[in-house]
């Protein structure tokens, strides 16, 4: 059975450490007594408390500057929300010009809330950020929606399950911004909302931009990914443009209030073609694109074996 489940909306880490010995040192000598696996597990688990230890800073003055930057993110937010929603009703006859504005809308919300944020940040593979295509992500940071809100071209939509119309005001510019909804009450409905959303996809010559693994991560290591995206991506046509998103898990956690200020790096990988992919390699193709991101995410955001 199909797995519907999907969240709207992706290089190596700037924090990640290699240690580099004496090519000579390590050439002249035989180790008689290599380590053991507990003493290398335990090895890096320490260079990684080490990667994070500049961004945990819990002292009273930086949790004090964390919460007032979210609470001016929050207001920011609501006041942009307000005014394009206000946008959105006087174009309700205009669909696509919905659309429109809804990217709008988050391109200069989504910069602004970063610019607030104050995270220092790096862009690569820019030069495949505008192409009509079905842009993932991965997903461990409230940031990561901040980001993609930023960085997809105009002219693209989101997929959300149908309920986010009852999310306070965010829910309503969503649909007002004629974005896709699908229901997932039921496989059928859910297989006959996914058709509906291609369909629109096809007919409007529109993007779009999906959180593969269905959830949040809670440690910012990658999750399993869902189908749905392949499936869209069938019946489309559009080639596949990840973004990798490294660092965002540090700088705002799950379930934290303090957002750090650890370096963040957002990477556009080459779109992958889809026009010649066959509905009989549905799970060869879902695993090839994890693949992708295991391969380009730094060892503290990879699956755990």
């Amino acid at each position: 059975m199909v797995d519907f489940d999907m969240e709207i909306a992706g290089p190596e880490s700037f924090l990640k450490n290699r240690r580099f010995g004496s090519y000579f040192d390590a050439s002249s000598e035989l180790n008689l007594n290599p380590p053991s696996e507990v003493a290398v597990r335990e090895e890096k688990l320490e260079e990684m408390k080490k990667a994070d230890a500049f961004v945990d800073d819990d002292g009273i003055v930086a949790v004090l500057v964390s919460w007032i930057r979210i609470v001016v993110c929050f207001v920011s937010m609501m006041f942009t929300t307000f005014i394009w929603a206000l946008i959105m009703l006087v174009l309700l006859p205009w669909p696509y010009q919905r659309i429109r504005q809804g990217n709008i809308y988050g391109h200069v919300t989504g910069k602004m809330l970063m610019w607030i944020l104050g995270n220092p940040m790096k862009i690569e593979g820019s030069e495949y950020s505008d192409e009509r295509a079905i842009y993932i992500s991965n997903h461990a940071s409230p940031i990561d929606i901040f980001l993609i809100m930023w960085l997809t071209p105009t002219g693209t939509v989101g997929i959300a399950k149908k309920e986010i119309i009852f999310y306070p005001l965010f829910g309503q510019l969503y649909v007002l911004a004629n974005h896709l909804r699908i229901d997932r009450s039921n496989p059928r409905a859910a297989i006959e909302s996914m058709k509906k959303a291609a369909q629109a996809v096809i007919r409007n010559n529109l993007s779009l931009i999906i959180f593969p693994e269905g959830t949040r991560s809670k440690d910012g290591r990658l999750l399993p990914f869902k189908k749905g995206f392949i499936h869209l991506a069938l019946q489309t046509g559009r080639p596949i443009v990840p973004i990798i998103l490294t660092g965002t898990h540090r700088a705002w956690r799950k379930g934290s209030l303090h957002v750090r200020p650890t370096p963040i790096n957002v990477k556009y990988l080459p779109p992958i073609r889809t026009d010649n992919w066959t509905a009989d390699k549905v799970e060869e193709y879902a695993e090839m694109i994890h693949g992708v991101y295991v391969k380009h995410l730094p060892e503290s955001q990879r699956p755990l074996l």
